[in-house]
């Protein structure tokens, strides 16, 4: 039994790997850690393959997009303060109108991503992929700019990623997600606090 484990794990090191390191990045992002922006620029860069293996396209290309927002990320939550603002960026609360704007750009990025899918990739779940592609790309630009409703996002995105994965049997990735699902729940609290304390 122990031997099939082992090969197991040898055969999906990539994965297994990707899905250590997500779980520290969804730790750090819980934390407001600087930490948050290197290791999910690496757990992001181990998904790419991974994906690309499953045939899961818009998830690939949505890691290859954490990349760049990891840097992004980075960079803000160094530099984004105002110089009234003494140790972190704080935690913010959308405007109704920027929410208008995120929900526009979650319809346009999935009408965009589910054409791309069905038209030019073998995908066996176009719409899903999709769905949570786009979801996931406006989730992490806000917690980028530190809005508290990315953790609502991404509670609905990573249970039904999770569902997704089941089906694909990327079983880490899986537990990787039901993970991050109970670990976005910490982290709305988290960070509710966080903005009560403000």
């Amino acid at each position: 039994m122990i031997a099939i484990v082992q090969e197991w794990l040898l055969g999906n090191k990539t994965e297994v790997l990707g899905a250590i390191l997500g779980v520290l990045y969804i730790y750090f992002s819980i934390k407001q850690n600087i930490l948050t922006w290197p290791t999910g620029l690496l757990t992001s860069a181990l998904y790419v393959v991974v994906f690309f293996q499953a045939k899961l396209y818009a998830d690939m290309g949505l890691q290859a997009y954490y990349v760049v927002i990891s840097i992004y990320g980075w960079y803000f939550w160094l530099k984004g303060k105002k110089p009234q603002e003494k140790e972190q960026v704080p935690v913010r609360v959308s405007s109704r109108k920027l929410k208008y704007l995120l929900i526009a750009a979650s319809v346009v990025l999935y009408v965009l991503i589910l054409f791309i899918l069905v038209n030019y990739t073998d995908s066996d779940v176009p719409h899903m992929d999709a769905m949570t592609t786009a979801l996931s790309i406006v989730a992490t630009w806000m917690l980028a700019k530190k809005y508290i409703g990315h953790w609502l996002i991404w509670i609905y995105v990573d249970a039904v990623s999770a569902g997704l994965y089941v089906y694909k049997g990327l079983w880490p990735t899986v537990i990787l997600f039901v993970i991050y699902t109970v670990m976005a729940v910490l982290g709305y609290l988290e960070w509710k606090k966080d903005l009560n304390r403000h």
